[in-house]
């Protein structure tokens, strides 16, 4: 419920602190208004008790494909829910959910930067409800914030793309200089661009929610969207002119970006709750997904998917780039060490070496000095690993694997292993 009795307030007190109260230093709409927004999108007047604003709803029925994937929410959250690290995602239904994203004035956030459109979507029933609550007039904002509020009263959490850094944090401050308390302050929060850089960073060069949906969902966008950089322009061109036409394009982007994270979060969620089968296409994605759960502390799973992945060149003919490799292969023989396995650690370590791992070359060296007993051999990859870090030294060409600095690092500590090797082999020699 909105608290009205703060307003006066404390908006005197941001306004003593130099803070802009409301909207009223964007440019008014003109009065001429050739095209309204009503002529532009089937819309209706929104009335609250701080005035009107204009509002855009949208259904659509549950299971509706979108892409590969489907708008709905019927996976297990348990995988979502630890990654947050808020357990209070796992109990929550489908209609618990409200899939935000706002159209904003710029993209600097701070206290002059406006969200002259708010998408919201929940689920009711069979349908996803998307409402739309637009700024006609700067003054409007009051009415489009109180709006907003009592559409995601019903909901427990926000799922945003980016909302974390940007969405929520610029209308916390919309709603603290209107003067009342913001509605999120009890909502869990699952921003989907933090997972979707751990899933998807090592094999998308971009992780912007529209080239997930042709990438990952396999949905396309009409010619209608229009590229985000140019949405602010094209509201203040409204503003100026009244002229509501090309408007029409930043609500479908909008539509778009929420009903998108409804079939993001549900796609993300199986991946999470059933990754060896979900996961299966690429096996840069197991890996990112077995580096996710070794982070969780889940080294069972992460050690099938580190398998999988690194067996998948093999399975379909996919190269993994060298240094994801290097690094499964070295993330997979770090668990088999700390669960004591130390044949399977061994052979990856060989195996690593032979791609003149560094790190590879020491651990074997470790592991026939402390475990094995074997003198010799520790001796050998020793030498190995001296051998290569001069390797890498006398390269003239392009930049080095290490930097002065590491090299000296490395050569103090092998040389001071040798020597420590030779005189064991001394020792037993006598």
């Amino acid at each position: 419920m909105i608290e009205f009795s703060t307003m006066s307030t404390l908006s005197e007190k941001l306004k003593s602190l130099g803070v802009k109260v409301g909207a009223q230093d964007l440019p008014q709409a003109s009065p001429a208004n050739p095209t309204a927004i009503e002529q532009v999108l089937a819309g209706s007047t929104c009335h609250t008790p701080l005035g009107d604003t204009f509002l855009v709803e949208k259904r659509y029925p549950v299971g509706q494909p979108h892409g590969r994937a489907t708008i709905k929410v019927d996976a297990p959250l348990n995988g979502l829910a630890r990654w947050a690290g808020d357990a209070r995602i796992s109990d929550l239904n489908p209609q618990s959910f409200a899939f935000l994203d706002t159209e904003t004035t710029g993209l600097s956030g701070g206290s002059g930067t406006y969200a002259f459109l708010i998408g919201v979507a929940r689920f009711e029933g069979d349908e996803l409800h998307l409402a739309q609550f637009f700024m006609r007039d700067p003054m409007e904002e009051a009415a489009q914030l109180a709006a907003f509020e009592e559409f995601i009263a019903p909901c427990q959490a926000i799922v945003s793309f980016n909302g974390k850094s940007f969405d929520v944090p610029l209308l916390l401050t919309r709603f603290v200089t209107q003067g009342w308390q913001p509605p999120f302050a009890q909502l869990s929060h699952l921003d989907l661009l933090h997972l979707a850089r751990r899933l998807w960073r090592d094999r998308l060069p971009s992780r912007t929610l529209s080239n997930l949906e042709w990438q990952i969902l396999g949905a396309l966008r009409s010619e209608e969207d229009v590229p985000g950089w140019m949405i602010p322009s094209l509201y203040f061109d409204y503003l100026h002119s009244g002229d509501a036409t090309r408007l029409k394009s930043v609500f479908y982007h909008n539509a778009m970006d929420v009903v998108s994270l409804a079939a993001l979060l549900n796609h993300m969620a199986l991946l999470l709750a059933h990754p060896l089968e979900t996961g299966q296409e690429h096996g840069v994605d197991l890996i990112a997904l077995a580096k996710l759960f070794e982070d969780l502390g889940d080294l069972d799973t992460a050690t099938d998917l580190y398998i999988h992945g690194l067996d998948h060149e093999d399975a379909l003919q996919e190269r993994l780039p060298q240094p994801i490799l290097i690094e499964a292969i070295q993330r997979l023989a770090s668990i088999h060490k700390y669960q004591q396995n130390y044949e399977a650690a061994v052979a990856l370590w060989q195996q690593a070496a032979h791609r003149q791992h560094l790190h590879a070359h020491v651990e074997l060296a470790k592991y026939y000095e402390h475990r094995a007993g074997d003198v010799a051999e520790a001796l050998f990859w020793t030498q190995s690993a001296i051998d290569l870090v001069e390797l890498h030294a006398a390269q003239t060409e392009g930049r080095p694997l290490l930097n002065l600095y590491e090299q000296r690092q490395w050569l103090t500590e092998l040389r001071h292993r040798q020597e420590r090797l030779e005189s064991k082999a001394a020792r037993l020699n006598r």
